[in-house]
């Protein structure tokens, strides 16, 4: 873990005096609630999450949070060290206040020295070095970073047409394809017929254009004459004074699973090759363990006759070899006799074992050269003047990946990064059984009580899900050595991260009061602090003891172990794959923010991407709704809002400011609509046969919990971004009908009107009450709304919800007229209690809340389980072995004890101890 060597005493006592001559002032004219207008702001401190291996960091992005209040809207900041020296940066607004002024600012930099403690300060900081210059054109795009020159088109089938660096073309002819055949591969009997598909571009968009970030984003859809399917997002972003190009690519599938069958998915390059064929070089980062592949495409090596010690010494380290006449012992009269490879392949099929083969031309067959483990994912063409560098991150984890150098012994050479490798067999996302004659509701209800799978036909289909991945490009004037080789592959896939310090965060509490750092000032604490640490290391040893990886699987974890097989339930119905299940989103987010742990963010950046991305909808008939857990992650027929909400993006947005997923929080604005479709509880109405209304997209059924939480968590991110005061008054509205309900939160579900964000206040006095109202984000988003605005009625309603859904039977029937005995979950269900202590400052309570937590109910039993060997693997057994060991439970029990700690700390019990 890395963390930040920075006194936070003496780094704010620096910055003050040196920006006491510039006090930062806000406008009181469009700020009305502003106090200590005249103080300094205290200086944001960063953290090194993953520092970079190089002495300077290439370009870094972060996000950072802001007091209430205290800085207007285009405040300008910049950056500064423990020695004082100040540093421009980039800056633009992510979120604001109520009030207008800024809650959360983005900001970029290049060039920082990687062994530097930082702080973002407000003031203006003039620029200095280096800048990129974007120059947008009628039909091109030309960015500059001072190092190298990029062209983007903005139409047709070639994204990058030019890469130069010091006027010397380094790349050509960037390109994306999509190999397209009509059946799976283990259909022995019938021809495959395959199309070639280009990515055609449909519109381009500078999103930010310098001084030192520039952000181009491009869509389209995969093209070959009248065929046009899977639709693309990609992102190129560059830094001043670098030569990286960081490419992150979105496919969204809308094919038909039955028919169209992915063999490959990549992006390619031309790269002139002008020297002699034993002057160009080929390199493959194979891996940590066996270090680089490197070979030029005519190698003068092991031949009968030794050209001489300087040239092989040249050839191997990728340096520009004597003339051809100085070479000894007439090898420069037969260099026509020396075969030159042509075409190389990397082939990642698996997790755990990569091959390398070359031939000298096509048509010709394939020598093995190579194989290992898990490859770092980067490959170099090019000649000691220079070439490209390129990898993909997570490669290994994101198999089958593949890398291909073609045509290198002839004039242009071409490279390829295939995200979905040619080599292995074809996608076949089609769903997993036939339905077992699951024809009806009834059917699928009493199959649903035997695997806990929710099957209907046509659901389980993967149309509009997504997968994001993350490329690197480096143009380079020379033929990298081999360590600098590694120390750029090493970067690929652990690029250096810089975020606001958690002590930092932890004082703004902008994503709630509801955590806090690591306490092990008694032994109470200190065993909950250790089985928090113990539960996170759990999961991260099953990833790679399972094999949780895969192109679309990689980022997610499974539901629910099998202990008498031994292993997950990969192929029960519903005890599949997560798919953030009881908020394992934000437990994991909830917990990187308690330690600031380095391999806590990357587990969750992963599960970010992958939760985000491939268990949602983004287009089609079910988007952009997310998928119940299921054997298939789009597998279920629950498309609920649940899944895709975006309290689960929220924290990987402001972190990093990344604009990916700022589109995954904008596609949840309005995607309460699609419940006029898809109601979570339509088979139970039709079971029952419950009449429902004739719901419109502006007339939507929604549970106050799981989907109000959702729709209220797109709201509230959606008004911080933008400031739209049409979405404030829906989420306000929404919030103050839900109280004006007969029972408040318990009435439990009603019909909202999306277009005023009114609920319709109901005149049945009954109730309606879900164990899983609460544990899908609803308790963390009404927690930040009651501290962000004064809605005095939705603070008292949600209040009384925590207060009273554990309480003892006789409490509910006094305050409600009614008892509530066969709740479920009241283990995760401690930290609403623990809220109310904290809130009502009841002592009482606070002690409810541990008495609740320790007892397990429905969760786990705080010391009761036990990390096992069992047939080679690590096992999280219980004392009790009836107890069934699940994700969701550790969720739960992680944020139960996260926030229990935060907000009830104190009254921890003695007995725990």
């Amino acid at each position: 873990m890395i963390k930040s060597t920075l006194s936070r005493r003496k780094f704010i006592k620096n910055s003050i005096i040196a920006t006491a001559a510039t006090p930062v002032l806000v406008n009181t004219s469009t700020l009305n609630t502003l106090s200590k207008i005249n103080t300094p702001v205290t200086p944001a401190t960063l953290a090194w999450i993953e520092k970079s291996n190089t002495p300077f960091s290439a370009g870094l992005t972060w996000g950072v949070p802001w007091p209430k209040g205290r800085l207007k809207a285009d405040q300008k900041f910049h950056l500064s060290n423990t020695e004082g020296k100040n540093f421009f940066i980039q800056t633009w607004p992510l979120a604001y206040w109520p009030d207008g002024s800024l809650k959360w600012t983005g900001h970029a930099a290049s060039g920082l020295p990687s062994d530097g403690s930082y702080a973002v300060v407000p003031g203006k900081k003039e620029i200095e070095g280096a800048i990129l210059i974007v120059s947008n054109q009628a039909d091109e795009i030309h960015i500059n970073t001072g190092f190298i020159q990029c062209i983007i088109r903005k139409s047709g089938r070639v994204l990058i047409p030019e890469i130069s660096r010091n006027g010397q073309i380094i790349a050509s002819s960037g390109i994306l394809t999509a190999l397209l055949q009509d059946q799976p591969d283990d259909n022995y009997e019938n021809p495959v017929h395959r199309d070639i598909l280009s990515g055609e571009i449909e519109n381009v968009v500078i999103e930010q254009s310098g001084p030192l970030r520039a952000v181009v984003k491009i869509t389209g859809r995969h093209a070959a004459d009248a065929l046009k399917l899977l639709p693309f997002v990609v992102r190129l972003h560059f830094f001043a004074g670098t030569d990286e190009i960081r490419i992150l690519h979105t496919l969204i599938y809308d094919a038909n699973e039955n028919e169209h069958f992915i063999k490959g998915l990549g992006l390619s390059f031309d790269v002139p090759l002008n020297d002699e064929l034993h002057n160009r070089h080929i390199r493959f980062v194979s891996d940590e363990a066996d270090g680089i592949f490197a070979e030029a495409v005519r190698g003068l090596t092991g031949l009968r006759r030794d050209p001489g010690a300087l040239v092989i010494a040249a050839q191997l380290d990728g340096k520009a070899t004597p003339p051809v006449a100085e070479f000894q012992n007439k090898v420069a009269e037969h260099l026509k006799y020396i075969p030159a490879f042509s075409d190389y392949t990397l082939f990642q099929g698996n997790s755990e074992g990569f091959t390398i083969k070359k031939r000298t031309a096509a048509g010709y067959g394939w020598i093995s050269s190579a194989l290992g483990k898990r490859a770092l994912g980067t490959v170099y063409l090019g000649t000691p003047k220079g070439g490209v560098v390129a990898g993909i991150r997570n490669f290994w984890q994101s198999f089958p990946a593949q890398l291909d150098i073609r045509q290198a012994a002839t004039a242009k050479g071409k490279l390829s990064l295939w995200l979905w490798a040619p080599e292995a067999t074809a996608m076949d996302l089609r769903f997993y059984h036939n339905g077992m004659g699951e024809d009806n509701y009834e059917k699928q209800r009493e199959a649903l009580d035997i695997t806990y799978e929710d099957y209907e036909p046509g659901f389980g289909t993967p149309n509009g899900v997504a997968r994001t991945s993350e490329i690197m490009l480096k143009l380079t004037d020379h033929t990298p050595s081999r360590e600098e080789l590694l120390l750029i592959a090493q970067q690929i896939q652990q690029p250096a991260v810089l975020l606001t310090d958690h002590t930092y965060l932890k004082e703004q509490q902008v994503f709630g009061g509801n955590w806090s750092l690591p306490d092990r000032s008694v032994l109470a604490k200190v065993k909950i602090e250790n089985e928090l640490d113990q539960y996170f290391e759990y999961y991260q040893k099953q990833v790679e003891e399972h094999k949780w990886y895969g192109y679309w699987n990689y980022g997610d974890f499974m539901h629910t172990y099998d202990k008498d097989r031994h292993t997950w339930r990969y192929d029960v119905g519903g005890f599949g794959w997560d798919n953030s299940e009881l908020s394992t989103d934000l437990w994991l987010w909830y917990y990187y923010l308690k330690t600031q742990r380095n391999d806590v963010f990357r587990i969750a950046e992963a599960m970010t991407r992958h939760t985000g991305e491939v268990d949602v909808h983004h287009i089609g008939r079910f988007a952009p709704l997310g998928s119940r857990h299921n054997v298939m992650h789009w597998g279920d027929s629950a498309k609920q809002l649940r899944i895709s909400t975006a309290a689960n993006r929220r924290f990987y947005y402001y972190l990093t400011a990344d604009e990916r997923v700022g589109d995954l929080l904008k596609e949840q604005v309005f995607a309460a609509k699609t419940l006029s479709r898809i109601q979570p509880w339509r088979k139970l109405d039709n079971i029952r046969n419950t009449k429902q209304p004739d719901y419109t997209e502006n007339m939507i059924p929604a549970s106050f919990g799981t989907d109000w939480g959702a729709i209220a968590a797109a709201w509230l991110t959606e008004w911080e971004r933008t400031g739209n005061h049409e979405i404030r008054d829906r989420l306000i509205n929404s919030m103050k009908t839900i109280a004006a309900q007969p029972h408040g939160f318990f009435t439990g579900e009603g019909t909202l009107h999306v277009d005023t964000g009114k609920f319709e206040i109901k005149t049945s006095k009954e109730f309606n009450v879900s164990h899983l109202n609460a544990v899908f984000g609803l308790t963390e988003i009404s927690e930040e709304l009651v501290a962000l605005l004064d809605v005095p009625e939705f603070t008292a309603a949600w209040l009384q919800y925590c207060r009273l859904y554990n309480a003892p039977a006789e409490e509910q029937e006094k305050e409600l007229g009614q008892s509530f005995a066969k709740l479920n979950l009241a283990q995760g269900h401690s930290r609403l209690t623990a809220f109310a202590a904290f809130k009502d400052q009841d002592p009482a309570l606070a002690k409810r809340a541990w008495k609740e937590f320790y007892a397990g109910k429905a969760g786990i039993v705080p010391g009761k389980f036990k990390i096992r060997k069992i047939t080679g693997t690590q096992v999280l057994y219980p004392v009790d072995e009836n107890q069934e060991i699940s994700t969701n439970a550790v969720a739960q029990w992680g944020l139960a004890a996260i926030q229990c700690l935060a907000y009830a700390g104190k009254a921890i019990p003695d007995h725990a101890e």
